[in-house]
């Protein structure tokens, strides 16, 4: 497969090189100084076409690939000086003109020629033209956006700029679903984008920018093409197919509007396909574009979620997937200075989930073989509305509300075979898993700057969250001794656990932040910050037994209730100086923490002072060259969850109970990053090195009888340390090529307790990928790419070789076909795991030009795989698991672009 790989992409580049030549020079000003990132183009004279384009490097050099024996206008352009044109006539030869630009100072039509620009950028700007990148084949912004170099889309909808995660999307300046790209990259359609800007070095607040550290900040800006602005657009699909047994069917309108004074996105999704425009996963990670206001703070105290561990998909895939979704997202502005936007988002979801798996347990080697079915219900809701208000560029004021609303249901019936010191006992368990989630996030901020020299920030954030999990578990054998579940009925034909949670919290983030600018390129920065939370956890333990009555344990150690109150009063100082290539904030932050529990009729506090350092350094290489350093001291702490000492069930074979007397850990973290982007090629090389050790850590100490585990925290006297590493490099080839490697290593070793022996685990995980693709006008286009992945656990190691490729083509202008390929071979090191599957998808899109109708027909999963593997690791196990997916199916559907 690598030499088939190696042998295609160096086909291409011969093919290329045979039928074009070299035009090539520098662009310097009238003192013969180059001009790094000037625009060159060229035109050719005889289509009218753009044959070819380029952005200088930082010698001011240019390189453009040319039709031999051609005439060309060529038109080069940079930011503040006069455009100018050149006539060129190619031979056959390599070319060679050095160019030299007036400095007027004036920008000569320099409009048009930056429209013209596939690629051309304005200070901190980077800006696409979508047009120039596309080929035919593209139906939404992700198709768009894997063309673009320096940009990638990863399998989660999320987006990626120069390595940098992109943060926030908007469209024509507006927000689209505040904290979550994927909804953006998975439905705007294509035809309707015009550029794409991507805004580096991203402050939201025009007041902060410069003041803080954005290096790693990125969002990105769609703007629409001139048709679609003041005028609805948007399309609806509707199609019906088969599967083996069944049919299918999808139904999907999209509606979109935008003008200067208000916009709406109007988008839902009615399948049995498998497309989940909203995951599970999505739903508890989306912010809503709420921030961490204590990152400078140096505390680091996490609200956890009773999740009672649901069943998560899979790459998105399962053995039935239905799902209905709607949402909307609105921006409105009554007046210049005020604007009202906001979304809401529902989705209801039936999933079914087949799952063979077989767990060994470190140290004594036992398994537990399980086959489980699950059927799940997930109804989601999102809702969030936003305010801003900004008198001046002094004043802004801000106000957000975020709602989310979850009912979640998961029934399981499995078939177990439990394998202890070689004997085996097998059995069938029913369990059941309810929740219902409320969780309420305000957030107020209002900036205002007094003078140039003094800048004021006050942000305050409120959560509320109220969780009610109930577990239930129905089982023959009994996991727990009496000893454990004091009051326990132990004389029934089945055990029949039951346990009910009832966990509410208040938290409440405030921060007042002054800024006073030194100089021109220093500032200092004085943080007065407090974090308040009172948490209450109760939960209760019972028991159904065979008559139908209950009985309820109701001994101390079957119950909780439980409430905490943690306080962290903290003053922060920082000073930020630019010297020369070098950016400099160190800065220190003096705590002051207050803990108390109370439960079992009394009360535990905690009370101490910390002071904890911070540093940032930055290394301006080149303009588009960085080493960037990170060094930061953090106080972590456990919320609620971890301190109640009255028994949970964490599932039907494991109890875990808290510990009232945990202390904080300490984290101290070092990160080191990389970055170059040469413009001339788009050559892009990324690398990041992050390296933690945390002391004092919580950790778990663990009793196994067989595979039936009881477990309690307690701070451990031995580090855990991870260190996190990846780096990758892309560049573009002759224009119409783009290749990239990518590879990244994670290590960790931990630290726990194991029946009463101290236990140390490791793991290393590797993962390297290369691929190349083509982006032609009129001929097809190919992509093709390796992944190769290790993981290692404590002993046991796996492998997962995965070749790719995808071929689109657009022809007969009318005609667009897409195909992707997958394959998979999944081992071990011994070869007693060792299989191998494959994934085939196809579609094929008729729609005549200037047509509103599209049809297409589409096939996934033509092979008919049903089955994936995966694996992971927990500090006491390892885990092999197969999952059962979609079958194959084919789908007719229409659509209709308004």
């Amino acid at each position: 497969m690598k030499n088939i790989f190696a042998f295609v992409v160096f086909l291409m580049t011969s093919m290329t090189f045979a039928q074009s030549i070299r035009f090539d020079g520098f662009i310097q000003d009238e003192q013969k100084n180059p001009l790094e990132m000037a625009n060159i183009m060229a035109v050719n004279n005889g289509t009218k076409t753009m044959d070819s384009y380029g952005i200088t490097n930082d010698k001011g050099k240019f390189q453009l690939t040319l039709k031999p024996n051609t005439s060309y206008t060529i038109k080069v352009s940079y930011l503040g000086m006069k455009s100018k044109e050149i006539l060129v006539a190619t031979k056959s030869e390599n070319m060679v003109q050095n160019i030299v630009l007036d400095g007027t100072g004036i920008e000569l039509e320099g409009v048009e020629i930056v429209r013209e620009m596939p690629v051309s950028i304005k200070g901190d700007t980077i800006v696409y033209n979508a047009d120039s990148f596309k080929s035919g084949t593209e139906r939404k912004l992700e198709d768009v956006l894997k063309k673009l170099p320096g940009v990638e889309v990863n399998a989660d909808g999320e987006i990626e700029v120069e390595g940098k995660k992109v943060s926030k999307l908007m469209v024509e300046g507006k927000d689209f679903f505040d904290g979550d790209t994927k909804l953006g990259v998975k439905n705007i359609p294509a035809d309707a984008i015009d550029k794409v800007q991507v805004l580096r070095n991203f402050n939201e607040i025009s007041q902060l920018k410069g003041l803080e550290n954005d290096q790693e900040n990125v969002a990105m800006n769609i703007k629409l093409k001139e048709g679609k602005k003041n005028f609805w657009f948007g399309d609806v699909t509707a199609g019906t197919g088969v599967a083996e047994l069944d049919s299918r069917y999808i139904i999907n309108p999209k509606l979109f509007y935008y003008s200067p004074k208000y916009s709406i996105n109007l988008i839902t999704n009615f399948n049995n396909i498998g497309e989940l425009p909203l995951t599970a996963q999505d739903y508890f990670k989306f912010t809503g574009g709420f921030k961490n206001l204590m990152k400078k703070g140096g505390s680091n105290f996490n609200v956890s979620s009773n999740d009672l561990g649901i069943s998560l998909l899979r790459n998105n895939r399962a053995k039935e997937i239905e799902t209905k979704f709607g949402a909307t997202n609105f921006s409105y502005s009554p007046t210049k200075k005020w604007t009202l936007s906001g979304f809401g988002i529902l989705s209801t979801s039936k999933t079914e989930l087949e799952t063979k798996s077989q767990t060994t347990y470190l140290g004594s080697g036992n398994q537990d073989k399980r086959d489980e079915s699950t059927n799940q219900k997930n109804n989601l809701g999102l809702f969030k509305l936003s305010s801003t208000y900004k008198t001046s560029d002094k004043f802004q004021f801000d106000y957000d509300i975020l709602t989310k609303l979850t009912k979640q249901e998961e029934f399981s019936d499995l078939f177990r075979e439990q394998i202890v010191q070689n004997v085996s006992v097998s059995e069938s368990i029913f369990t059941t898993k309810k929740q219902n989630p409320t969780s309420i996030n305000q957030n107020l901020n209002l900036y205002y700057t007094l003078s140039t020299k003094n800048i004021f920030a006050f942000e305050i954030q409120h959560l509320y969250q109220d969780e009610n999990p109930f577990y239930n578990a129905n089982l023959r054998t009994q996991p727990f001794g009496d000893d454990f579940l004091t009051g326990y009925n132990s004389g029934q034909s089945r055990n029949d656990y039951n346990q009910n949670r009832f966990v509410k919290t208040n938290k409440l983030d405030a921060k007042l932040d002054y800024y006073y600018m030194v100089t021109p390129k220093s500032n200092i920065n004085i943080t007065l910050g407090n974090t308040y939370s009172y948490q209450n956890f109760n939960s209760h333990i019972f028991q159904m037994l065979d008559d139908g009555t209950r009985n309820d344990l109701t001994d101390s150690q079957n119950n909780n209730d439980v409430d905490y109150r943690f306080n962290d009063a903290f003053l922060g100082f920082h000073y930020k100086i630019l010297t020369g290539k070098f950016t400099l904030t160190p800065g220190v932050s003096v705590h002051t923490y207050q803990m108390t529990n109370g439960q079992l009729g009394s009360d535990y506090s905690q009370n101490f002072v910390k002071v904890l350092p911070d540093f940032f350094a930055l290394y301006q290489i080149k303009k588009a060259e960085t080493l960037t350093y990170n060094f930061s001291l953090t106080n972590d702490f456990t919320d609620i969850n971890q301190l109640a000492e009255g028994y949970v069930l964490s599932n039907y074979s494991s109890l875990f109970r808290g510990n009232r007397y945990l202390e904080n850990a300490t984290s101290q973290v070092h990160s080191l990053r990389y970055f170059k982007y040469n413009m001339f090629n788009f050559e892009n090389i990324f690398a990041n090195a992050t390296y933690t050790r945390k002391v004092d850590a919580i950790k778990t100490k663990a009793d196994f009888d067989g595979i039936n585990q009881t477990s309690v925290p307690y701070n451990s006297n031995l580090a855990d340390e991870t260190f996190i590493g990846m780096g990758s490099y892309g560049r573009s080839f002759l224009k119409n090529y783009k290749a990239s490697a990518t590879a990244s290593i994670n290590w960790s070793k931990f630290n726990n307790i194991q029946n009463e022996k101290l236990s140390t685990t490791e793991s290393f995980v590797q993962n390297y990928t290369v691929k190349a693709s083509t982006n032609y006008k009129n001929l097809p286009n190919i992509e093709l790419g390796y992944n190769f992945m290790v993981n290692k656990y404590s002993g046991s190691t796996f492998y997962t070789d995965k070749p790719f490729a995808r071929l689109d083509y657009y022809f007969l202008k009318s005609f667009a076909f897409v195909s992707e390929y997958e394959f998979y071979h999944y081992y071990n090191r011994n070869k007693s795991v060792d299989n191998e599957y494959d994934f085939l998808s196809a579609s094929l899109i008729y729609q005549k030009k200037d047509s509103k109708w599209e049809y297409k027909v589409s096939a996934t999963n033509l092979l008919n795989t049903r089955y994936l593997n995966d694996d992971n690791f927990t500090q006491f196990s390892t885990r092999v698991s197969q999952y059962t997916v979609q079958p194959r199916y084919i789908i007719f559907s229409m659509k209709y672009n308004l």
